[in-house]
C-alpha cells in the first residue's frame, strides 16, 4: 500500500507556498532523555502549521473547472488558513464554514487571506455538514481537512524531507487527529526504510486512532476534549486509518499535564511556543522513552504547529510543572492542634511548598490543598512520608476539577442542601453563559459557580446546582438541549474535601 503513494508525494506540489522546514536537535532534551531528539519544525510554516503542504496539494490535483467555481472547507483551526492561504496564491474564490463558537481572532486570520467566511452551528460537526451541503449547492470543490489521498500526500512531504535530513532515525512521533499527517508521513518512510518505527501520539480524552488501533475498526468516541483542539477529532478518517493498520507500529496517548510540560521543552530548547497539538508529539515521545527505558537512539517529533492563544500561557504554565512531575498536589488532613503545620513542614524536609490553602472549618482537624515541589517520580515517597506521620493523605495531582477549580477556590464553605455539583464547557462567546440560565430555568438555584479564562475557544465551568432527586433525570434532560458538554461531580473527592 505505501508503494502507491510514493509518486503522489514526489509529485506534490507543496513548495510554491509551503517550506522545507528544518530538522533541529533538541540539546537540553538529549541530555535529559538520553538519546538524540530532533524537533521537525513545521511550526516556521508561513501559517505556523503543517495544515498548508495538504491544502494545497489537494488544491493543485483541481482541474481549470473546478478551481474556476473555487473551494469550500470547514475548520476554525490550521486547515481553514491553509485552504484560505492556497486559494490566495491561486488566484481562486475559497469559502470556510467556521462553527459560531470560533473566536474572533481566528475567523479574522482567514478573512485576511481572502476567504469568505461563513458562521453555522456550534460544532465542527454542524459546521462540515453544511459546508458538504453548500458544495453540492453551489458546485465548490471541498476540501477534506485529512481524509483525501492528496492531502494525505501533501503532509507525506513532511517524512520525505525528514529522511533527506537525516540518515540516522529509530523513530518518528506524529501528533494524530484525523490522521492525514501520520498517514503521509508513514506511507512514505515505511516504503523507503521500514526498519523507522513509526508512533502515533494523541491526548487521552481525544484517542481516536488508539481506539481504533485497538478495535480493528474505526469506531467513534461519545465525546473529546478540547485541550489539544488541534486534534479533537472523533473518528479517525476512513482512508488515513486504512493506512495506518499497515504502516503504524504504535499509538500511545498523554494527558494534558504531559503536553503542557512538553510545550514548555520546546521552549527551553528553541525559545518558541508551540500548540498544545504542536507539543503532542514530543509529550509522546518523552512517554515512550519513560516507558521502554530507550537510550542512545535517535528519535523525532513533529512540532506541528504554533497558533495559540497568548492567553493560554498561563494555564499551560500552571499545569506543565504537574506534568514534568516538579509538584503534587494533594489534600492532607492535619490534626486541628498546635505543632501540626510545624510538623508538617518538617516531615517535607528541604521540598519547597508551591501553595497552601486553609480555612479552619472543624475543631479537631483541617484539610489543607498543598502543592508541593518535588523531583520526577518522588511523589509516592513523599505522600509515603506523610502517612508516615500519621496525615490522611489524597493524591489530587491527576484530579481535573481540583487542578482547573479547587484550587483556585479553597477558602470557605456554606452547608446547601440537595446540591450537585456539574462541571461544563461553554463556548467562549457573548450570551453563553445567557444562553445556560435560560435553559436552566429560574427555579434551578446555583449554590455554587467557578469559571476561570484558559484562552481555549471552550471555557470551564463548575456550578453546585440544588436539585432534589426526585427532579434529577428532568433536570438531566434540560442540560442535555443546552447543546454544552457537562459530567455530574458530586462524587468527586475534592468536593467532599473542599466545599462541603
Amino acid at each position: 500500500m505505501p508503494k502507491s503513494y510514493i509518486r503522489r508525494i514526489l509529485q506534490s506540489h507543496v513548495y510554491d507556498v509551503a517550506k522545507e522546514t528544518p530538522l533541529d536537535t533538541a540539546r537540553q532534551l538529549s541530555t535529559k532523555l538520553g538519546n538524540t531528539v530532533y524537533l521537525k519544525r513545521e511550526d516556521l510554516q508561513p501559517i505556523f502549521s503543517f495544515k498548508i503542504r495538504g491544502a494545497y496539494n489537494k488544491m493543485m490535483s483541481l482541474t481549470p473547472a473546478q478551481l474556476a467555481m473555487g473551494v469550500i472547507a470547514a475548520s476554525a483551526g490550521n486547515h481553514a488558513q491553509g485552504v484560505a492561504l492556497s486559494a490566495q496564491r491561486l488566484g481562486i474564490h475559497a469559502v470556510i464554514v467556521m462553527p459560531k463558537t470560533t473566536p474572533g481572532i481566528k475567523v479574522k486570520s482567514v478573512q485576511n487571506y481572502g476567504a469568505k467566511t461563513i458562521l453555522h452551528g456550534n460544532t465542527y460537526n454542524e459546521a462540515y455538514e453544511f459546508a458538504v451541503q453548500l458544495a453540492t449547492e453551489k458546485g465548490y470543490t471541498f476540501v477534506h481537512p485529512y481524509d483525501d489521498p492528496d492531502v494525505i500526500a501533501g503532509q507525506g512531504t513532511v517524512g520525505m524531507e525528514l529522511l533527506r535530513q537525516t540518515r540516522h532515525i529509530d523513530a518518528i512521533f506524529v501528533p494524530v487527529g484525523g490522521g492525514g499527517l501520520i498517514a503521509g508521513i508513514a506511507a512514505y518512510v515505511k516504503y523507503v526504510n521500514p526498519k523507522i518505527k513509526i508512533i502515533g501520539v494523541e491526548p487521552i480524552d481525544a484517542a481516536c486512532l488508539y481506539e481504533a488501533m485497538k478495535a480493528n475498526e474505526r469506531i467513534i468516541l461519545p465525546e473529546v476534549g478540547i485541550f489539544v483542539d488541534g486534534v479533537a477529532v472523533k473518528q479517525v478518517g476512513e482512508e488515513p486509518f486504512r493506512i495506518a493498520q499497515t504502516c503504524v507500529d504504535d499509538v500511545i496517548t498523554v494527558s494534558t499535564d504531559e503536553v503542557c510540560a512538553a510545550i514548555q521543552d520546546i521552549f527551553e530548547d528553541t525559545r518558541a511556543i508551540a500548540e498544545p497539538a504542536g507539543a503532542l508529539a514530543l509529550a509522546g515521545l518523552k512517554r515512550y522513552v519513560q516507558t521502554h527505558g530507550t537510550r542512545d537512539q535517535h528519535l523525532v517529533a513533529i512540532v506541528s504547529g504554533a497558533n495559540i492563544n497568548f492567553h493560554r500561557l498561563q494555564h499551560i504554565s500552571e499545569r506543565a510543572e504537574i506534568g514534568e512531575g516538579r509538584e503534587a498536589l494533594l489534600a492532607v488532613t492535619i490534626p486541628e492542634q498546635s505543632g501540626s503545620f510545624k510538623t508538617f513542614c518538617k516531615t517535607l524536609g528541604s521540598r519547597g511548598i508551591t501553595e497552601f490553602n486553609y480555612r479552619y472549618n472543624d475543631p479537631t482537624h483541617a484539610v489543607v490543598f498543598v502543592g508541593i515541589e518535588t523531583h520526577e517520580h518522588e511523589r509516592p515517597a513523599v505522600i509515603q512520608a506523610l502517612v508516615d506521620q500519621g496525615f490522611k493523605v489524597e493524591d489530587l495531582s491527576e484530579n481535573e476539577i481540583a487542578k482547573l477549580h479547587i484550587r483556585h477556590m479553597v477558602g470557605g464553605r456554606k452547608p446547601v442542601t440537595d446540591e450537585r455539583l456539574f462541571h461544563f464547557e461553554f463556548p467562549e462567546r457573548p450570551g453563553a453563559l445567557m444562553n445556560f440560565l435560560n435553559k436552566i430555568g429560574n427555579q434551578r438555584n446555583i449554590s455554587l459557580f467557578h469559571y476561570r479564562n484558559h484562552g481555549a475557544d471552550f471555557g470551564r465551568v463548575l456550578a453546585g446546582i440544588q436539585i432534589q432527586e426526585s427532579d434529577y433525570a428532568e433536570f438531566i434532560a434540560r442540560l442535555d438541549t443546552i447543546g454544552y458538554p457537562f459530567r455530574d461531580e458530586t462524587d468527586n473527592p475534592v468536593y467532599r474535601l473542599f466545599l462541603v
